[in-house]
Formats: C-alpha cells, sequence, structure tokens
C-alpha cells in the first residue's frame, strides 16, 4: 500500500492482504541497496496469520519516493512517521543489517511504540571498510558484486528461496541493480555512510524496554556473530528478556534459512508483550 510520510509517497507490502491495523502489527525494515522484498516468505506468512503487516521501502528505495534519508536517526523518525500514517500505536519490529540500526534506534527513542524486537545481522558498530565505501561511491557495480558474493555462505541453499532451483545469488544481485537504477546516484553510499557514522546503538540499547531477538548467522562475513555481542550485553542490561538465535547461514538469512528465519521471528513475536506478562 502507499501512504503518504513527510510530504512524501511511502510503500509498505502487506504480505497480500488488505492492512487491518487492529491486529497486531508487525513491520519489516530491509538493509543497504535492499527493499521490502527480501521478506518475502516471512511477511506474507505473517499477514496470513494474525497479524497487519508493513514491509517497507525505505525512502528512495524502489517504490518510496526519495530523497533517500542519510541517517540511522532519520530513517527510524520516518518509520515512526508511518506507522502514524498507517493508524499504528504499537508494532513488532524486525531489521536485517541497516535494517537492524534502524529498528533498534526506533525502540529505543520510541520505547512506548515497540512490543518486540528483533535485530537480524547486527552488528554494533556497523563499520564499512574504506575500500567498499569507495566502491560504492565511485563503482557502484563492483560494490554490488562484492556486497552479494560477501553476503551468502553457500552456492545452494537447502532449500533455496522461494524453492529448490533458484538461484540466491542471481535473485539478490538482480535485486540490488534494480535499486540503483529506479534510485538517485550512489544510493548504496548514502546506505553504507549511514550505517558507518551510527554510533548510538549502544546508547540505544540502553533504553529499549521490549523482549529482543538477535538472529545472527553462523557464517556471515558481513557482521559476524561477534560483533553483535557488545550489542547483545548492552540490551540485557536494559530489557528483561534478550536471545540470540544462531541459524546456519551467511549475511542473507532470509533466503538461506527461509524456515528457520521465519520460526525464528514469528514464535518471539508471538509472546505476550513484557508488560502482559
Amino acid at each position: 500500500m502507499i501512504v503518504t510520510v513527510q510530504g512524501q509517497p511511502a510503500y509498505a507490502y502487506t504480505g497480500g492482504k488488505p492492512f487491518d491495523a487492529r491486529l497486531p502489527t508487525a513491520v519489516f525494515i530491509h538493509g543497504a541497496e535492499h527493499d521490502h522484498s527480501v521478506w518475502a516468505l516471512q511477511s506474507r506468512y505473517f499477514a496470513h496469520h494474525g497479524f497487519g503487516v508493513l514491509a517497507v521501502d525505505l525512502p528512495g528505495h524502489c517504490r518510496s519516493s526519495g530523497p533517500a534519508l542519510t541517517s540511522v536517526t532519520a530513517m527510524a523518525d520516518w518509520l515512526a512517521a508511518l506507522l502514524d500514517a498507517a493508524g499504528v500505536q504499537r508494532a513488532f519490529v524486525a531489521g536485517h543489517s541497516m535494517g537492524s540500526l534502524i529498528a533498534l534506534d526506533f525502540a529505543g527513542r520510541y520505547p512506548q511504540r515497540a512490543t518486540h524486537l528483533a535485530l537480524l545481522a547486527t552488528a554494533m558498530p556497523m563499520a564499512v571498510s574504506d575500500a567498499l565505501l569507495d566502491a560504492a561511491l565511485h563503482r557502484e557495480p563492483d560494490a554490488i558484486s562484492m556486497v552479494n558474493q560477501w553476503s551468502h555462505s553457500t552456492l545452494a541453499a537447502k532449500p533455496s528461496c522461494p524453492g529448490p532451483g533458484f538461484w540466491l545469488h542471481g535473485m539478490n544481485q538482480r535485486l540490488m541493480e534494480r535499486v540503483s537504477a529506479s534510485g538517485e546516484p550512489q544510493l548504496f553510499h548514502t546506505d553504507f555512510t549511514a550505517c558507518n557514522d551510527y554510533a548510538d546503538g549502544l546508547a540505544r540499547a540502553a533504553q529499549v524496554r521490549c523482549a529482543t531477538r538477535l538472529i545472527v548467522g553462523r557464517r556471515d562475513a558481513m557482521t559476524p556473530p561477534r560483533a553483535a555481542k557488545a550489542l547483545a550485553d548492552a540490551l540485557a542490561q536494559a530489557s528483561a528478556s534478550v536471545d540470540t538465535v544462531t541459524l546456519d547461514a551467511g549475511h542473507a538469512l532470509m533466503t538461506e534459512q527461509p524456515d528457520a528465519t521465519l520460526d525464528a521471528l514469528f514464535s518471539f513475536a508471538s509472546r505476550p508483550p513484557l508488560e502482559a506478562r
């Protein structure tokens, strides 16, 4: 569906069912140079099993108008404005990679609005190498190729996404190329710079008041599990309920392990919020 957010059209995939704000809401936030489609399988299941779904395209990414936002904080504020536009007060919020920083910042600065927080393939800090930043700025096709290679831990995940015979690397490559072609120049660099510059993660973790689940890939070369430890420790000090689920996958959790990712998300989101226990 299309809603107006901060004066611009914004798109959110609703999982194949009309969005109903009276249901518990699940929000899914993609990472750099991606769009809502990375959550296709998980978000559709949520929508057909009791949730209203908003799998967003961030500003300047595919179906949401630009300009792209240049900081994680601005993207978290945009998310709050999108929920206002959709008539949603509180939601389960899940974010992947860059999206995990947005979800964290949102849950920290708007603690009353997050019922549960899921951070997938996360890290704090989420540093981006100078070589990759330079490639994203000057040679975006090279940056896409590098990230696509580093995001996958296998050539042929079993079962593949969305079924046997699908080429994970090719799907992700074409998605990033499509986001690049439809967006503003150097969009990948804009996204990476926002990740690289974000320094408030541990402070935001201290402000989180909802249950939190970290979902990490054992073979993730982009955000290895050890890179999430400081964040997990900060969340544990702030929240009464924090856990980590480790999957046999790389950075592309949702496609390498679609069912395991869904199970980790849905079982968590289906729990009563902390204040209701």
